[in-house]
């Protein structure tokens, strides 16, 4: 058994050792995608069930000897595959859907390597039970199921992080070879000891897992327990009594017989694609995050078909509910719940819906000499659900709406299944005896259905809120982009929002004059602001890595050249289309389709004054951007004295360190710009920034911005990336202490918030009069501490004049548009007993809620207007 042992371990690890591998390879070529990821999924799925077919037909078509001679020619034939390696002459020459260009680069560098591999499992465990008559090659098992896992688990913390793309293949070459002696010896054992009476049905294979050998059925202790178990169960072998077996075949006949062993399968690996898009789209496109649901797919395989004890229909069917409510949840709240939350709802809801997905198949198992078929099966299951999410999903929906049909097909069949069972008297394998206990069946059935429904519902409603502000919407290999139009509540300034999965990336407002304004990460006082101002408008040449609505060509005036770099043809089309800062921009622009740094690759020397590294796909940056290779790239592109300014703003990676090693490897000076804009500005995000620059040019940076910095290196922790060489692993989720440590004036804030709801307004006036003293401009708490001081029940901390004082303040801040202010102002001018003034106010805060159409505050304003016209002052 060892030869076999071994020789199946290794090519289940060879196989999932692979599938990151060159994906991280060929990753770069394609953007940075998590489409990219989805269509290695694809093919590994097609390719496994033809290598399922292969096997089947080898096994039941040849004879020993020539099983064994035809799979060892596949073998030396995947030898000639090495090293596994693409060929840069698979690089994208422009852009476009690059689905079917991937599919073949990966048929072309490891399909023959692949398949063979895939066959391994089900081929050898066949031989086995041929050369090995006497034992059960059910040990084989674990062995496969262990090299499965461990290939998962070491690939994000031990070969990506410790060794280069080219060390990790020559690993994998190495295997092979391991993998091809060992599937030698059993070639030679096969063709010297088959045994001609071995019944071929005791062959076993995997069962669908992307190649991990799951077995039917281990063999049964015999005694009384394991008699009982059997037909407890139902599960048919030949000493299950006739009646419950000729209960199951019926039952079996109608459902629909084998459809559900392609069905679940397809389900289950649909949820496993559609919750690594959703994973990678919110963080990054990175192995940890390709394997983390993959190996919770091969877990629920792993454990339903161990044995029937661990797959229980009613914890998993309350399970299925709260991840169908967890989803709602996250769906509805997308844009305020944490990554790492987003992540662990993701995550549950792949791992529920396989288990059930997978464990409902094992309950419907055939009969020993089916098993081949069964099998196979289940392997097509598994590439219909990959094509479903790959190939259909991007042409028929708009959005990301895979994840949310995957979990309503799941939790269908899971329905269809116990009403089934019940209405034949069955539920949870167990026979009602008492009259009453089918009632509690039926109870059931009826509550999955009301949350099934309830889930579509809120799915329904949640789709129709997103669509409620959205201009356009349109998705293609790249992801999802969404064009918003609305006002804002406070001020009732109109603006158009473009986002990319959660993230957006670029604001303009609809009104002639602001649309000239930066906005967002660009405002004059961020990093790139600060760059763009070392040099004289009108004779700049700046290039920009991604477009996004075209924010930076608001800077250009006449005589500037902007040349901006764009891999997505449809972010240039609503550029263009919805957005005018292109239309309007003074400076003349040229605009590139392709990946930026392969368009640069091929380019002569554009000698840029500043070139802006600003690509995003949703928050995830493409990693092949950040490599010491492509700043030697863009080194080549800047003229002498020029800025190289990096955009590092992320909610899940900590890029800083990354940077900040390439600049102190090529000699430049790394200074980073962490720009607050005050809470007034609504309009302007958050931004950090990191500028390189050598000699004069960066000493001009850290003198002209005092919120400056030099950029924090980390070589211990996150070693130098190289295009050989990089790991998000080491930066996922950690923070600097320096970036996020909140200034007082923020500090002061929120303590006078927090007091504030606890009821004690004399400790938040102190705090809000404290972060004044900070920063005497911050129009929240301005605005805060005058409602307090005017409008408080407790006159010994109602002071009308200095409400009127700080009030009127923050309205001049906003230009007395905002709603809520003035409404302040207004309570204000009450409590001083200036009625006039306060009528005259109450009547604007009035129209300007109508005019964003807020009925609520306008029914608010209304109230207080009568208070004031009847000589009161409000009181809250």
């Amino acid at each position: 058994m060892a030869v076999y042992g071994l020789t199946i371990f290794t090519g289940a690890f060879l196989l999932f050792q692979v599938q990151p591998m060159i994906g991280k390879y060929i990753l770069p070529w394609f953007g940075g995608t998590p489409s990219v990821w989805t269509t290695c999924m694809l093919f590994f799925q097609v390719v496994l069930l033809a290598g399922y077919a292969y096997a089947h037909l080898v096994s039941t078509r040849l004879k020993p000897k020539w099983q064994a001679v035809t799979h060892l020619g596949l073998t030396v034939a995947a030898f000639l595959c090495l090293p596994a390696i693409p060929s840069d002459a698979w690089k994208p020459a422009g852009a476009g859907d690059p689905t079917w260009r991937i599919i073949g680069l990966l048929a072309a560098t490891i399909g023959l390597p692949y398949l063979a591999l895939s066959a391994t499992s089900p081929l050898l465990q066949h031989w086995f039970a041929r050369t090995e008559s006497e034992k059960s090659p059910y040990r084989l098992y674990a062995l496969s199921n262990v090299g499965s896992l461990l290939a998962l688990a070491s690939y994000p913390t031990l070969f990506e992080t410790q060794f280069t793309r080219q060390g990790q293949a020559r690993i994998w070459g190495c295997g092979l070879v391991v993998y091809g002696v060992g599937m030698g010896l059993c070639a030679w054992k096969v063709w010297t000891r088959a045994s001609p009476g071995a019944a071929q049905g005791r062959s076993s294979s995997n069962a669908g897992a992307l190649a991990s050998p799951l077995v039917l059925e281990k063999r049964p202790a015999e005694g009384r327990k394991a008699q009982k178990g059997r037909e407890h169960t139902g599960v048919g072998t030949a000493s299950v009594r006739p009646s419950l077996l000729k209960e199951a075949k019926a039952i079996e006949a109608r459902r629909g017989g084998s459809i559900f062993w392609v069905l679940l399968p397809a389900c289950a690996s649909a949820l496993l694609l559609a919750t690594t898009n959703k994973m990678c789209q919110e963080v990054a496109v990175v192995p940890f995050l390709w394997v983390a649901p993959l190996g919770l797919y091969l877990l629920s395989f792993i454990i339903c078909f161990d044995s029937p004890r661990w797959y229980r229909r009613l914890p998993f069917g309350m399970g299925l509910s709260g991840v169908m409510a967890a989803v709602c949840w996250a769906l509805f709240n997308w844009s305020v719940v944490s990554v790492p939350a987003q992540m662990c709802v993701y995550g549950a809801v792949c791992f529920i819906g396989c288990m059930i997905c997978h464990g409902e198949v094992y309950r419907l198992k055939p009969e020993p000499e089916q098993l081949t078929r069964f099998y196979l099966l289940i392997a097509l299951g598994g590439a219909l659900g990959g094509i479903l999410v790959g190939v259909v999903a991007p042409v028929l929906f708009d959005d990301y709406y895979e994840l949310q049909w995957g979990l309503a097909g799941c939790g269908l069949l899971f329905l269809d299944l116990v009403w089934g069972d019940w209405r034949a008297g069955r539920l949870g394998g167990w026979r009602w005896k008492p009259a009453w206990l089918p009632s509690w069946g039926a109870l059931a059935c009826g509550g999955l259905g009301l949350a099934w429904v309830g889930m579509i519902v809120a799915f329904w409603v949640q789709a129709d809120q997103q669509g409620l502000h959205t201009v356009t919407k349109t998705r293609n290999f790249y992801g999802v982009l969404t064009v918003f139009e609305r006002a804002e509540p406070g001020s009732g300034l109109r603006f158009a929002k473009l986002v990319h999965g959660r993230t957006a990336h670029g604001l303009q407002f609809k009104d002639v004059e602001r649309a000239k304004w930066p906005t967002m990460y660009y405002a004059e006082k961020s990093g790139v602001g600060l760059a763009l101002r070392q040099f004289a408008p009108g004779s700049r040449r700046i290039g920009v890595v991604g477009l996004g609505v075209g924010t930076l060509a608001s800077y250009g005036q006449p005589g500037d050249t902007l040349r901006l770099y764009e891999i997505n043809p449809s972010v240039i089309k609503l550029a263009q289309s919805e957005f005018s800062y292109l239309t309007n921009c003074r400076a003349r622009v040229e605009l590139v389709l392709g990946d930026a740094r392969l368009s640069l690759e091929k380019e002569p020397p554009q000698g840029f004054d500043v070139l802006v590294l600003d690509a995003f796909s949703s928050d995830a940056i493409p990693v092949h951007l950040l490599t010491e290779e492509a700043f030697r790239q863009y080194e080549r592109h800047l003229k002498p004295g020029g800025i190289l300014a990096v955009h590092v703003s992320n909610a899940s990676l900590d890029l800083e360190p990354v940077v900040a090693n390439v600049a102190a490897r090529l000699g430049y000076e790394a200074t980073m710009i962490d720009h607050r804009p005050p809470g007034e500005k609504w309009w302007v995000t958050r931004s950090k920034w990191i500028l390189l620059a050598k000699g004069e040019t960066a000493s001009r940076l850290s003198r002209s911005c005092k919120d400056s910095r030099p950029a924090r290196a980390d070589l211990t922790r996150v070693p130098l990336w190289t295009d050989d060489f990089s790991s998000l692993f080491q930066i996922l989720w950690r923070t600097s202490a320096q970036d996020f440590v909140p200034n007082t004036a923020e500090l002061e804030l929120k303590s006078a918030l927090d007091l504030a709801a606890r009821g004690d307004a004399a400790g938040a006036i102190k705090h809000y009069q404290a972060a004044l003293e900070d920063e005497p401009d911050l129009a929240m708490a301005l605005n805060n501490l005058a409602w307090i001081l005017a409008t408080h029940p407790d006159a010994s901390l109602r002071n009308g004049a200095q409400a009127i004082q700080y009030a009127r303040r923050a309205c001049e801040l906003t230009n007395f548009r905002a709603t809520m202010l003035v409404g302040t102002l207004g309570a204000a001018y009450a409590e001083a007993g200036q009625f006039t003034e306060a009528i005259a106010t109450g009547e604007k805060a009035c129209v300007l809620a109508s005019e964003v159409g807020n009925n609520a505050l306008l029914q608010r304003n209304r109230q207080l207007l009568e208070l004031y016209r009847e000589g009161r002052p409000a009181r809250d």
